[in-house]
This record gives structure tokens, sequence and C-alpha cells, in this order.
């Protein structure tokens, strides 16, 4: 071994070994961030961690409050992470060397407890959910953020009543978890874009793109529920305008566990034609998605409707905890949809698109728009106004909702 060679493996011996001892030995999980918000019923809190962090968790009735217990921790949050009282949660305090204590405006139980694993943008996450003392016990499935990547949900100790004394005329009855209802049928929750005093893009020879999408939701509605096997609702059944939060509420109140928003749009560019599937980001994929985003999250605008009063359109909190998974098996579904209506008719390149569409940011139901095709393409427009054509496009949705629930199916999710 020559000698520059030999020095070359010295440096790099002696590099390895200052980097071992300048390293710790155990990295402590930092507390870096929290957030608290109020949705529906519930009170999340959300701790971002730098590492994996074990955990306990206890409740008090008196005084009212739910402690966390982590193994170890350093606490690295800034004071200002809690400003005021929010929901359930009217204080939050750090007890060293590890403890966590939410004093709670009224007696509370922990619903739901996990943490999420890192992702490409975030860390570790602790997550715990609080639901008043007196209100129905949670269900025992996990958040759809657990149900990706989480650790087993730790839920409030609970006091067991005696069983009451067996009687001795009959046997006992069969378990009530042995009589399983009926499974419940998904629910998809079809948008027929635009409508009323906002008619949408405007065809080549005048088609109105609120009608185009109108007829679409009612051939994709009679396709599914000939099947069988969903529920169907749509936003709309006539043509009349909604706000771009009203369609997503209607699909929430209806228990939709799918959204399809159906739309058509126009481009300078008569001969692009094809058609698209976006789902939400809060990055475009391209200049063309975001353009289009910001056209559509206008509608509001055209009624004359005020909304300056409204609050933001989807709380941070929601888009970095349910949203999240959400938006992953909007992917799935759009996956899906791409494959099976490229089997029907003509693509854009590029099918699968993001964009922030308002219209897709309910937290909690996994939302797709498909963009049917271009009504600026005459020949596209003369389709998209045919029955035919439609039943095309039906036929490769429903394919891919079944492909979709099966798949859900098959994992136990719905």
């Amino acid at each position: 071994m020559g000698l520059k060679s030999l020095k070359l493996l010295v440096s790099i011996f002696a590099a390895l070994i200052l980097g071992l001892l300048a390293a710790p030995a155990f990295a402590k999980p930092a507390a870096q961030g929290l957030r608290v918000a109020e949705h529906e019923q519930r009170t999340r809190l959300v701790l971002d961690l730098s590492a994996k962090a074990a955990f306990a968790t206890t409740v008090q009735a008196d005084p009212p409050k739910v402690v966390v217990d982590f193994g170890d921790i350093d606490w690295a949050v800034p004071p200002a992470a809690f400003r005021r009282p929010t929901g359930l949660i009217r204080k939050v305090q750090f007890e060293p060397p590890a403890r966590l204590i939410l004093e709670t405006a009224r007696p509370a139980q922990v619903s739901k407890v996990f943490l999420i694993e890192p992702n490409e943008q975030f860390g570790w996450r602790f997550v715990i959910d609080l639901v008043a003392a007196d209100a129905s016990p949670p269900p025992p499935a996990a958040s759809p953020a657990a149900k990706a990547k989480s650790a087993p949900t730790q839920a409030a100790p609970t006091q067991t009543p005696p069983p009451p004394a067996a009687a001795k005329t009959a046997p006992a009855p069969a378990p009530l978890t042995d009589r399983k209802p009926p499974a419940k049928k998904p629910v998809i929750a079809i948008d027929p874009g635009h409508g009323g005093a906002d008619p949408g893009a405007i065809g080549a020879s005048g088609a109105y793109e609120k009608n185009i999408t109108l007829a679409m939701a009612r051939d994709l509605k009679d396709k599914l529920e000939a099947q069988g096997r969903y529920t169907v609702v749509l936003t709309r059944d006539r043509d009349v305008f909604l706000r771009l939060r009203e369609r997503s509420a209607k699909a929430r109140a209806a228990g939709a566990d799918l959204f399809i928003s159906l739309h058509a749009d126009a481009l300078p560019n008569p001969a692009i034609q094809g058609l698209s599937v976006y789902t939400l980001s809060e990055t475009a994929s391209d200049s063309e998605a975001q353009l289009l985003a910001e056209k559509e999250n206008k509608a509001d605008l055209i009624a004359g409707i005020d909304l300056s009063h409204e609050a933001p359109e989807v709380a941070n909190i929601l888009i970095d905890l349910a949203q999240r998974e959400t938006m992953n098996l909007s992917a799935v579904f759009a996956a899906g949809a791409v494959e099976e209506l490229g089997r029907q008719v003509r693509l854009l390149s590029n099918s699968h698109r993001f964009a922030g569409f308002a219209v897709l940011k309910a937290p909690d139901v996994p939302s797709v728009l498909i963009e049917m095709g271009y009504l600026s393409n005459a020949q596209e427009e003369r389709l998209l106004r045919g029955h035919d054509y439609r039943a095309k496009l039906a036929t490769g949705l429903a394919r891919a909702i079944d492909r979709y629930f099966e798949a859900r199916r098959k994992t136990g999710a719905r």
C-alpha cells in the first residue's frame, strides 16, 4: 500500500472516530410544536416530535384534566403555541421531566390517542382527541390518519361495573357482538359543477358546462344505483347555484365515503382535448392546473355573494392531520379512475393532476374532480352532449369505484 493510500485510510478512520464521539448515544425526543383545534364534537391536540416517544394517558375528574406522561422528552415548544382556550382544552402545561397536562373546561374523556410516523413533509406527531365525558362512548376504530401509520391507540382508563348475576332459568343469550348488522352501503356523493347563475364554461357551439355536468351526474347515479351496491347522492339535482363550501358540506352531511366533482373546461386553444382527474394538493402540479383551480375557486363570486366574512377554507390543523390520509385515499381512487376511464375515452397527457380546488377540501372525505373534457373543442363538446359518450364515462367511473371499495374491503376499511 502506498503512502498516499495509507494517509487517506488514516484520515477516514479518524473522521469516523470523531463523528462517533461527537454524536449522542441516544437522541432524546423533543417536543417542537403544538397545535389545538376544535372539530365538530372533539378537540384535537397535535404535538410535533423530533423522534418517536412512548406515552401513557390518565384522566382526572376533579379538577378536570388529562395527563400525558412521556417516557423521556425535551420540551422546546414556544410559549405562544397555545394562546387561548380552544374547545375542551382550557390550558396546556408541561411539567418536567416529561408530563403534559391538559386542563379542560369540563370533565373530558380520551376519544383517540396515537402517533403518526414521519412522511416527506412532517416528522413524528403525537395526536390526542378529547370529547366531553358525558358524550357517547367513542368508536373503537382508529382515526383516518392513524390507520395509515400509527402506534396502537391507548384509551383512557375506565371503571367497569360488576357483571349482573347470571339467570338460572335460561341460558345466557348470545353476545350482541355476534349479531352483526348488515353492512352499510358506501355513500357516493356526485357533484355536478356550476349551476344557476354560474354557467361554467361555454362550449364551441354554446353548450353550458352546468348542463353537461348535471346530465353526467344523473347518468352516473343511474349506473351506480342499478348495481345496488351504493347509496348515491347528488349535491344538486336541478339548475341551482351552490357555493363551493356547500357542495362538500352536503357530501359530509350525507356521510359520503367518496366525493366526485364533475366539470368540463374550456381553453383558448380549441385543439386541446382529453379527460383528466384532479386531486387536492397544496402545490399545483403545473401552471395550467393552478390557473384552473383559481378559476373554479372564484365560482362563489359569480352570484354576488360576499365571502369576506368567511373563515379560512380549511383550518391548517385539519389539513395537517385528517386531510393527509384523505389526500392519500383520493390519490388511490384517482389512479384507478385514470386507468378505467382510459379504457373508455381519450385522456389528456399527465392525466392525474394536482391543484388546490376548494371543492375538494373536505378534510375527511376522499375527493376527486373529473375534468371530462374541453367544451372549447367542437368534437369533445359534441361527445359530451351525447348520451352514448357519457355512458362510457359512467362505465369507467363505476368500475373505478368498484375497484376502490373492493380494495378497501380487503384491508378491512370502508
